[in-house]
């Protein structure tokens, strides 16, 4: 269905991950706004609703106040600059979340051109297994995987080998 380029390598990979993990009775609020792969999600079967764009850092009403079982945050985390506030009002038991790793050769990501895409947190493995367990969530499963390029240089050949995206699915301790 996807070829193994990106971005459709990791919305391969990511798809596989839910199926494994995720019934298609489930309710997914997917924190962001529309995006490329939650339409994918819905043409897969799943039954997701979007939070409106609002700023999770400063109010968390939506994952109050909306009806859901499920929890996605793909590559949302980084771009928050409390992601702790925001996990301590997910309603769920269930939580799946995708991030890219902090890449030693390159630093973190900032748009030029767009004040709000920027990554304020890239992190290690280990910082959001420990950010999931401060707030009382388990790691069930997680899987690594690169970020193939098509440029020629170093950091492009190092992109090859080197592990840029962690997915992790975490259960309510």
């Amino acid at each position: 269905m996807y070829e193994k380029t990106f971005p459709n390598k990791r919305f391969k990979i990511t798809l596989e991950f839910l199926e494994k993990h995720l019934s298609k009775s489930e309710t997914i609020l997917d924190l962001g706004v529309e995006n490329p792969f939650s339409k994918i999600m819905i043409k897969n079967g799943y039954s997701v609703k979007n939070t409106g764009g609002e700023d999770l850092d400063n109010d968390q009403s939506t994952l109050q106040k909306e009806h859901y079982t499920v929890v996605t945050a793909f590559e949302i985390f980084e771009h928050l600059l409390n992601p702790y506030t925001v996990l301590q009002n997910v309603k769920s038991d269930k939580l799946f979340i995708s991030i890219p790793l902090r890449l030693w050769f390159s630093s973190a990501y900032r748009s030029k051109t767009d004040k709000w895409d920027r990554h304020y947190h890239e992190f290690e493995d280990w910082q959001l297994d420990w950010l999931l367990e401060k707030t009382g969530f388990k790691i069930v499963d997680s899987v690594k995987f690169t970020h193939p390029t098509n440029k020629i240089g170093f950091r492009p050949i190092l992109r090859y080998f080197t592990d840029r995206y962690y997915l992790v699915y975490a259960v309510r301790q």
